[in-house]
């Protein structure tokens, strides 16, 4: 009981010292410094001292006032829309290891798609001093970090381009992957194709309905506007849109997803209709191979790796133009984007 009692005593956020630890040993607080960061002029006797009196009081170097003294923290921010999506996922992995590997430290969180708290926690971020930014960006104005850039955080977008500033920026092809998951489908017989999709001032969810349109013109075929459908990703939304495109005289016989998060919601309601309807999602979903489901893929690791490698670039002090890097997706035909319209 008196070990429990002493134990309750602690003063949580009252860290150990190097005034501390000098006390603790018997030394001077240059000699506890030294030991610390390594540096000569300590006798074997004393550094066992010292380091007997850090274990015991559990003390951390604070690095504050080295991050004063050389202009670098060793960290990053990564600022993503969603860390509950499984998209993000190998995106912040690959993000984290590349940090790694240059020493650093990722410090992530998300927006929730609300471009205040995104600025919210951008400039929380600066205000921590870290070295550079990675950011899926919710909103459309970006002007706000041009102190911040100025200044030197190194910043580097992915997935949608900065609004209003210039900045480098990694995406993902969602225009060519769209024209070329709903060509799959023309190919396959279909003529009337609904597309699902995210919020209408989301970068990609454009891209990908222009996708789908570009699709459908070169195949010389028109869109009934009551095949189109953007809005939230909500899976209510989502059946009601789809409920409407399949339902009438002349209903829609195969859909495109404009997301991951639209495409499992269109499975589980397609799943459970007679008529088949084919579908093609854009990105990839867990259990997609086993369940047959026909995606565009886009590489969420190549994304983060390819903006953190450029991130660490700008830090290393490569001075160059902002540039917009796009990567390729990949069509994998699974089944459901190969099935043909009733009656073919």
């Amino acid at each position: 009981m008196a070990e429990f009692a002493r134990r309750t005593d602690t003063r949580y956020g009252n860290r150990p010292t190097m005034k501390d630890v000098a006390a603790r040993a018997g030394v001077g607080l240059k000699t506890v410094s030294r030991v610390v960061n390594g540096e000569p002029g300590v006798t074997p006797d004393t550094e066992r001292r010292v380091q007997e009196a850090i274990e015991a009081l559990g003390f951390r170097r604070n690095d504050s006032a080295r991050v004063l003294r050389k202009g670098r923290t060793a960290s990053i921010g990564l600022v993503l829309e969603d860390l509950a999506d499984p998209f993000y996922g190998p995106l912040s992995r690959a993000v984290e290891e590349v940090a790694r590997a240059h020493g650093a430290l990722l410090i992530n969180g998300s927006s929730a798609e609300d471009p205040d708290r995104e600025q919210e926690l951008v400039l929380a971020l600066c205000a921590r001093r870290v070295d550079g930014l990675i950011v899926i960006p919710a909103g459309h104005d970006h002007r706000y970090l041009e102190p911040e850039i100025k200044a030197g955080v190194a910043t580097v977008f992915v997935d949608r381009p900065a609004g209003r500033i210039d900045a480098d920026v990694v995406l993902s092809d969602s225009f060519g992957g769209a024209r070329e998951g709903v060509a799959h489908l023309i190919a396959h017989g279909h003529r009337r194709i609904g597309f699902i999709g995210d919020q209408p001032r989301i970068h990609t969810a454009v891209e990908r309905l222009r996708g789908y349109r570009a699709a459908m013109e070169d195949a010389g075929l028109p869109v009934d506007e009551r095949w189109v459908s953007l809005g939230s990703t909500d899976p209510a939304r989502v059946t009601a849109a789809a409920e409407e495109m399949l339902s009438g005289p002349e209903p829609v016989t195969a859909v495109f997803a404009g997301n991951n998060r639209v495409t499992v919601t269109a499975v589980r309601l397609l799943a459970g209709r007679d008529v088949p309807v084919a579908l093609v999602g854009f990105d990839d979903i867990e259990l997609a191979d086993l369940l047959g489901i026909t995606v565009i893929a886009q590489d969420a690791a190549a994304l983060g790796r390819t903006a953190a490698e450029r991130l660490f670039r700008r830090l290393d002090g490569v001075s160059e133009a902002p540039a917009q890097v796009e990567l390729t997706t990949k069509l994998l035909a699974r089944g459901s984007g190969e099935v043909p319209p009733p009656g073919a």
